[in-house]
């Protein structure tokens, strides 16, 4: 019997991947259980509502986002920023090669089903996002401070824009069936209008 910490752990990590190639209202708790190989009794030990996994879900894979940041940060400042699109594609692209597909964004897929139907989730979606934002606003900022953007450039909207198109890049690219390397490469070219002529 594997420890009460990893019980967890593979409670959700089973279920990011069932939720990634399907959907959240096709993923039952039984699902959930045999896939992860744990009784039903565990399941509500950790989590009392499928709601409530569904959370911890979206928290590993920001967790997952924001390290892989902090990993593929440069040293000048518009290789950071460049990081931003490396690191969404990297994630992207891992998804592509387990699944054989791009199945799109785990926030932006329970965001577009459950949106309008668990206000709970959506806020936390919500603060999921913000938090990706943030993230994003410190590395623009930077890049502001040592002189990589090109003037004018509010370094808050170029992160929310980086979020937007980071979204609507992945919803395209699994809609159209296109690569996962097409997301990183339309964030780069988002990225490169932005900075000052002869930034690297």
């Amino acid at each position: 019997m594997g420890r009460t910490g990893d019980t967890r752990e593979r409670i959700v990590r089973t279920s990011a991947r069932l939720l990634l190639s399907r959907s959240y209202g096709s993923v039952s708790v039984d699902d959930v259980c045999t896939a992860a190989d744990v009784r039903k009794g565990s399941f509500y030990h950790f989590f009392p509502s499928k709601a409530e996994l569904a959370k911890a879900v979206v928290d590993l894979h920001t967790d997952a986002l924001i390290d892989r940041l902090a990993a593929t940060s440069g040293e000048s400042a518009a290789a950071r920023l460049h990081g931003v699109a490396d690191a969404v594609g990297a994630i992207q692209a891992r998804f592509e090669s387990t699944f054989g597909r791009v199945v799109g964004c785990p926030f932006g897929n329970l965001a577009a089903e459950l949106s309008t139907v668990d206000d709970a989730l959506r806020d936390h979606l919500a603060s999921a996002f913000a938090r990706w934002e943030r993230e994003f606003a410190v590395i623009c900022h930077r890049a502001q401070q040592d002189g990589a953007l090109r003037d004018g450039v509010d370094p808050d909207r170029l992160a929310h824009s980086l979020l937007a198109h980071t979204q609507g890049q992945i919803l395209l690219a699994k809609v159209g069936g296109h690569s996962a390397a097409d997301v990183a490469t339309t964030l780069h070219d988002l990225i490169d209008v932005h900075l000052r002529e002869g930034a690297v």
